[in-house]
């Protein structure tokens, strides 16, 4: 699911020193093998609240609720406490790195603190990832895809390093990344016959990162990339930048980015002046957001790629989340619903394959890291040595009527390596 690329300084890096009782563990996560003490443990999720994202960060949190309510507040013997905490402001109208740096320490800060289910944008985790591993807390991500989280990316030769300044892992996602992503899309694209490129991005972790992958999955593919940009996520409009890319002959376009950085605005001045191009987005603009607010001459000629799939391609657990979700919120659930749900299901399985440590924030990361063959409403599977799932399907969207509508699956090959 998505910070400017910039240097996070030691302000944001840092967090206070965590004092809890210690339980016998060595080795492993960071923190020194940190416990809590008492059986009620504490799980944080952060994710961003501004009007853009809101409804996708509500369905999610409510998706992480309806897990935990199912498994009766509990993970084995330990009673579970959850606490929903907000990542975006007002003043910038999504998520900010000072918000969500005050989150990780607030996680970090409390003693009864076992896991931290967030962020939902890439670049926001490149902030609270450090802090947290610094305390030994395990993080999960319903929604991050930048491949630099969890394995070396091109983009940034520090990456996933920067990320773990105790050296040793703690964060997973139970969503497949960007390189698997970029793929997918060119895969799309291919489909569709797209020969000649241009390639945008809204200058953050998440969308820069997509954006190159797009780019260079595309050449290896044979499709001719005549541009590769970031845009500025605060113009007035792009008309201008969509002359460029009608003067260049693009016959497609992809935003690596997120709704909440003007993809809008963007859309609809690009197909202003390229009324038959095709526009291509990633999961971050798979949001009712961006599907009922785009101009609906462009919905025709838009695909989307997200990593949820039809409810028909799931397990039938996963059509009776969907039912449930609807008769409890009063609405189909957002594309990252689903994820919510699988985030806690995975923190509660990792605190359950701790067992009588399942207080211990050291060995609770091992019993995530431990997480094999596991059924859920996504489907089975397994997390991999670097916190990855090993899913690898992803999903093409259309929009019709202001709403995303599942197109096909598509089976892609990873060509970044």
């Amino acid at each position: 699911m998505r910070v400017r690329r910039f240097a996070v300084g030691a302000s944001l890096l840092g967090a206070a020193a965590v004092l809890i009782s210690a339980c016998g563990s060595s080795g492993g996560g960071g923190g020194g093998g940190s416990c809590v003490s008492g059986n009620t443990l504490t799980i944080y999720s952060s994710l961003p609240f501004d009007p853009t994202d809101k409804p996708q960060a509500q369905d999610v949190v409510d998706g992480e609720k309806m897990a935990l309510q199912a498994a009766g507040n509990k993970a084995g013997k330990y009673n579970i406490k959850y606490i929903s905490l907000n990542d975006a402001t007002a003043a910038e109208g999504k998520w900010e790195a000072g918000q969500t740096s005050s989150n990780a320490r607030t996680a970090a800060q409390n003693k009864n603190t076992i896991l931290y289910l967030g962020e939902y944008n890439s670049g926001a985790t490149a902030v609270s990832l450090p802090i947290l591993n610094r305390s030994g807390i395990l993080q999960i991500s319903p929604a991050n895809t930048a491949v630099g989280l969890t394995k070396k990316s091109a983009t940034d030769p520090a990456e996933p390093a920067k990320y773990y300044p105790t050296g040793k892992r703690t964060y997973g996602r139970v969503v497949p990344a960007d390189n698997i992503q970029a793929a997918a899309q060119v895969t799309y694209m291919k489909s569709l016959g797209v020969k000649k490129l241009y390639v945008l991005d809204d200058k953050e972790v998440y969308g820069k990162g997509v954006g190159d992958g797009v780019a260079d999955a595309a050449k290896k593919a044979g499709i001719q990339v005549l541009g590769n940009e970031g845009i500025d996520p605060k113009a007035a409009n792009y008309r201008s930048l969509a002359q460029k890319i009608k003067s260049a002959g693009a016959d497609a376009f992809f935003f690596g980015g997120v709704t909440a950085n003007n993809g809008v605005q963007l859309w609809g001045d690009v197909f202003a002046a390229n009324p038959n191009i095709k526009g291509f987005g990633p999961d971050g603009v798979a949001e009712t957001a961006f599907s009922s607010k785009i101009p609906a001459a462009t919905m025709p000629n838009t695909r989307v790629t997200s990593a949820t799939l039809s409810p028909k391609l799931y397990p039938p657990s996963a059509k009776t989340f969907y039912a449930d979700f609807k008769s409890t919120y009063g609405h189909d659930p957002e594309p990252y619903a689903i994820y919510g749900y699988e985030a806690m299901n995975a923190a509660l399985q990792a605190i359950k394959n701790a067992g009588d440590k399942g207080n211990c924030r050291e060995d609770v990361i091992k019993g995530f890291f431990a997480i094999k063959n596991k059924e859920s409403v996504l489907g089975t599977y397994s997390i991999d040595a670097d916190g990855d799932t090993t899913f690898t399907n992803y999903g093409g969207y259309t929009i019709k009527n202001g709403k995303l509508v599942f197109d096909k699956i598509i089976k892609a090959q990873d060509t970044s390596s």
